[in-house]
């Protein structure tokens, strides 16, 4: 086990978040049971003064839970030095079994966190918490992932042991090895190329459809969906070799180093940005007849579809100036 403030913060981050759900989804269970909007009764006028209460708290929470997908990235890039064969966040998530699928399932908890705060923000516009029933469902389904996140990340910490020689990035992402990231750093750069322009170009353009004339938004989540799939998968063709200017570098880790001047935070906060942002306006498009959300749900999509656009461009941006000035040339 290995002792570092950035362990302890996500330690007390994640017990934090774990209580905060879990008391949340006891009373979400009440919510499905007893809510009727239409009683006057003294149970229900006590479930609403509790629910603005709950639903700030858990904003709070997870917001926490967004920003801790960055911050755990960031401390198992700092804990490397720790581990012998480690270069960078890739080799220490490799100490043991648990890295790699705590890094998945935050991903995961990232998004659907992020979507709960789409609903709950659309809910309490309305005079009526229309999706009051449907947040705290979703609630339920989320607060399993978030305990597991909860169990592996401690699992993973508290099994670090500096006398294990790990794996650097250069063997973990190489093109000769026999696994999913290895086959996904040899998709051919020039047809990778290609798909990730295109499925960035259909989501923009969806996007701008959207913000026109208000219909598209299912089109808009799914491409969002579809693009971010497929901009992970440049990140290793593509994307890293221009960033690195080294044909055989695939590593999607090394590029938030001071080295690269930490362009990798920049690259993942607009590509998960407009990725969640896209996905929002298609979530709340079932709601939208809802009488209580008719009037404002449309221009709350437009801002989604807006802040979304500005992400994937500015995503967009960036990898075309590496590809551009990079001194990487690939025949």
């Amino acid at each position: 086990m290995i002792f570092h403030p950035s362990i302890l913060a996500l330690y007390v981050a994640s017990i934090l978040i774990c209580f905060m759900v879990l008391y949340s989804a006891s009373y979400g269970l009440q919510i499905l049971r007893r809510w009727d909007i239409r009683s006057g009764s003294e149970e229900q006028l006590v479930l609403e003064r509790k629910t603005y209460l709950i639903s700030t708290l858990l904003s709070y929470v997870f917001s926490l839970e967004i920003i801790s997908l960055f911050f755990f990235v960031f401390t198992v890039d700092q804990l490397h030095t720790f581990f012998v064969g480690a270069m960078c966040a890739a080799g220490t998530l490799y100490v043991n079994s648990y890295g790699y699928p705590v890094l998945i399932l935050k991903v995961i908890n990232f998004l659907l966190a992020g979507l709960w705060l789409v609903v709950n923000y659309a809910d309490n516009q309305g005079y009526d918490y229309p999706l009051i029933k449907k947040k705290y469902l979703f609630l339920l389904l989320l607060t399993p992932l978030i305990v597991a996140e909860v169990v592996l990340q401690a699992n993973y910490f508290l099994r670090l042991d500096p006398n294990i020689i790990t794996s650097c990035c250069g063997s973990l992402f190489s093109v000769g090895e026999k696994s999913l990231t290895s086959e996904v750093s040899a998709f051919p750069i020039f047809p990778m190329e290609i798909l990730f322009y295109l499925s960035m170009a259909l989501t923009i353009a969806f996007g701008l459809f959207f913000l026109l004339r208000s219909k598209g938004g299912y089109l808009l989540a799914c491409f969002s969906g579809w693009t971010f799939i497929v901009s992970m998968a440049s990140i290793f063709s593509f994307i890293s070799v221009y960033v690195y200017e080294l044909p055989t570098h695939h590593c999607p880790f090394c590029v938030l180093q001071k080295e690269y001047f930490y362009v990798g935070y920049l690259l993942y906060l607009t590509l998960f940005g407009g990725t969640l942002s896209g996905m929002g306006v298609g979530l709340l498009m079932p709601f939208r007849n809802i009488n209580s959300l008719s009037g404002i749900l449309p221009s709350l999509q437009k801002r989604f579809a807006a802040v979304s656009l500005t992400f994937f461009i500015i995503f967009t941006a960036l990898v075309t100036c590496y590809l551009f000035f990079s001194n990487l040339i690939l025949q």
